[in-house]
C-alpha cells in the first residue's frame, strides 16, 4: 500500500463529512529538503480526528489496522505486509487540531481542539508547523506556513513558532526534540531557542520515562549523535534524565598526570558505532561502556589514573539506567554484556590470543561478539594514527583466529556433548546442582583445551571425574 493510494480515498471521506484535512510536520518538511519519505504521515483534521479515522476505516474495508486514542482525539492507521512478517508499508496518523499543554505538575497533557492556526502555532519547531492541503488530485503544492518554516529549513535553523519558553512549557519533551533534529537534520537551534532549553531544563521532570527514553532513542539513531548530545550538555538537560553521563565530563591532574576527558571521549566512540552500525542498542552500549568510570577512578603512585573493575560496575549502573528509562529486559541484558566484556578483547591480545582464551570469549558473548568487536574498534579514539591502526590490525587478527577456534572446535552452539539426561542415567542422579557442576566441569576442561569438544574425549573424561562429584551429591538428587 501507497501513500498515493490511499489519498484518493482520504479526499473521498474528507468530502462526504465536509471535514477539511491537511498532511502537516515532517512530511511537508522532508519534501522541501527532498529527503526519502519514511512510511508515516501526520494529517491535521479540521474536526474529530478519531471519527474521520473511523469514516476511512470503513472506506478502506478494514485493508488496515485502525489503532485509536480517544483521550486526544486521535487514531493511527496502519498498513502492514502480512506475508513478509507483518512489515509496515505505510502508517498514517489522524489528529483533530489541537493543543496539548501540561500544566505543572502532570506527566498528561490537556487537550483543546482548535483552529488549523492555533494547531500550527503551537507545533514545536517552524519547519515543523507546516501544512498542505488534501484536495481531489492529491496534495496541494500551496503550503500553508503562517511561521517562515521555509525560510528556516534554507537557513538550516531550529526555531519555535511562539515565544520559545511558552513552547517548552507545554511540552517539555520539546526540548529533547531541538537537540534531537539539530542532529538528525544537521542544524543549529536558534539561540534564543537555545537559552530557552536551559532556562526551562527542570521542566523535564514532568514527562514520562517512556516519552524520554523514546526521543533519546530517536536521537542515538542520528548520523552522529554526539551533536544531540553536545547540546544537551549545555543546556543541562542531560543531567536531569542521565547524570551518569554527565558524570563523565571533566579532567583531574595529580603530580602532573591527567586522564583524559570520558565524556568526549564516549561521544567519540559512539560517533565511531554510527560509522559502524544502524543498531540501536549498539549505540546505546557505547554510550554505557565507560559509564563506571567515575565512581572507579583512582589515581595510584607509579601507575597514573585507573579504572580497575569498572567493566563490572559498568555492567550494575547500565541496569539501574535501563530500568529507569523502561527499557526492555533483554535490551538491558545485552547492552550491559557488551559493557561488562568490553575490555576482555584488549586483555587477550595483551596475554596473547591463545585456543583458551578465545573459547571463553566465544562462550561468553555468543552471536553478541560480532557487536562487541564493533564496540572494541569504535573505542580506539586516539589522535596518533599509527597507533591506531596497529590496534585495528590487533582486532582483524583477533577475528581471524575466532573464525579459526569456531570452525576447530565446532563452538558455535556450545555446550557439553555429555548431556545431563545421559549424565543423571549414568550417575543414578535425579535433576539437582551435581548434574549441572559435571556439566560445567566437562565445559571447562573443553575450553580450556584439555580434551576436545568431541563426545568420545568427553565421555572418558567424565568417566575419570564423575566418583568426585557423587561423593558430594546430596541426599535427595540420589535415584534411590
Amino acid at each position: 500500500m501507497r501513500l498515493e493510494d490511499v489519498l484518493p480515498i482520504i479526499y473521498l471521506v474528507s468530502a462526504q463529512t465536509k471535514t477539511d484535512i491537511y498532511v502537516v510536520g515532517g512530511f511537508v518538511r522532508d519534501e522541501l529538503l527532498k529527503k526519502a519519505f519514511k512510511k508515516d504521515v501526520d494529517f491535521v483534521v479540521l474536526g474529530s480526528g478519531l471519527e474521520f479515522a473511523k469514516a476511512l476505516d470503513v472506506e478502506m474495508e478494514e485493508a488496515g489496522s485502525l489503532v485509536e486514542f480517544p483521550d486526544f482525539d486521535t487514531a493511527r492507521y496502519v498498513f502492514v505486509d502480512r506475508e513478509d512478517n507483518n512489515r509496515v508499508l505505510l502508517e498514517l496518523e489522524f489528529a483533530g487540531a489541537r493543543t496539548e499543554v501540561y500544566d505543572e505538575t502532570s506527566r498528561k497533557p490537556v487537550v483543546t481542539a482548535t483552529s488549523l492556526e492555533e494547531d500550527l502555532k503551537r507545533r514545536d519547531f517552524t519547519i515543523n508547523a507546516m501544512a498542505r492541503k488534501v484536495e481531489a488530485d492529491g496534495i496541494s503544492k500551496d503550503i500553508v506556513d503562517l511561521f517562515d518554516g521555509q525560510t528556516d529549513l534554507e537557513r538550516g535553523v531550529l526555531k519555535t513558532p511562539l515565544d520559545p519558553n511558552e513552547t517548552f512549557s507545554e511540552d517539555p519533551l520539546r526540548m529533547l526534540r531541538a537537540a534531537r533534529f539539530a542532529a538528525q537534520l544537521e542544524f543549529a537551534i536558534d539561540g534564543e531557542t537555545l537559552s530557552a532549553m536551559a532556562r526551562n531544563k527542570d521542566r523535564l521532570a514532568i514527562i514520562s520515562k517512556e516519552r524520554i527514553s523514546e526521543e533519546l532513542f530517536k536521537l542515538l539513531k542520528a548520523k552522529q549523535p554526539s551533536i544531540g548530545f553536545v547540546l544537551l550538555f549545555q543546556t543541562g538537560l542531560l543531567e536531569i534524565f542521565l547524570p551518569e553521563v554527565v558524570a563523565l565530563a571533566g579532567v583531574e591532574e595529580v603530580a602532573g598526570y591527567t586522564h583524559k576527558d570520558n565524556f568526549s571521549h564516549t561521544l567519540a566512540v559512539l560517533d565511531n558505532i554510527a560509522e559502524y552500525s544502524d543498531d540501536v542498542l549498539l549505540r546505546f552500549a557505547g554510550l554505557m561502556h565507560d559509564i563506571a568510570k567515575p565512581q572507579t577512578k583512582e589515581f595510584e603512585q607509579g601507575r597514573g589514573w585507573t579504572f580497575d573493575m569498572h567493566e563490572h560496575l559498568g555492567k550494575k549502573i547500565t541496569w539501574e539506567i535501563g530500568k529507569r528509562l523502561r527499557m526492555k529486559k533483554s535490551d538491558i541484558y545485552y547492552v550491559a554484556e557488551l559493557v561488562r566484556w568490553h575490555l576482555q578483547p584488549i586483555a587477550l591480545m595483551d596475554k596473547g590470543v591463545t585456543d583458551s582464551a578465545v573459547r571463553r570469549l566465544i562462550v561468553n558473548l555468543e552471536d553478541k561478539l560480532p557487536d562487541l568487536l564493533v564496540l572494541c574498534r569504535a573505542d580506539i579514539t586516539t589522535g596518533n594514527q599509527k597507533k591506531k591502526v596497529r590496534r585495528l590490525k590487533n582486532y582483524d587478527y583477533l577475528e581471524k583466529r575466532i573464525e579459526e577456534v569456531l570452525e576447530k572446535d565446532q563452538l558455535r552452539a556450545f555446550q557439553s556433548p555429555v548431556r545431563g539426561e545421559e549424565i543423571m542415567g549414568l550417575c543414578g542422579l535425579k535433576p539437582g546442582p551435581t548434574v549441572g557442576k559435571i556439566k560445567e566441569e566437562i565445559e571447562r576442561a573443553i575450553l580450556d583445551g584439555e580434551i576436545s569438544n568431541e563426545y568420545e574425549p568427553a565421555r572418558a573424561y567424565f568417566d575419570t571425574i564423575k566418583d568426585t562429584y557423587l561423593e558430594g551429591a546430596l541426599d535427595w538428587e540420589k535415584d534411590t
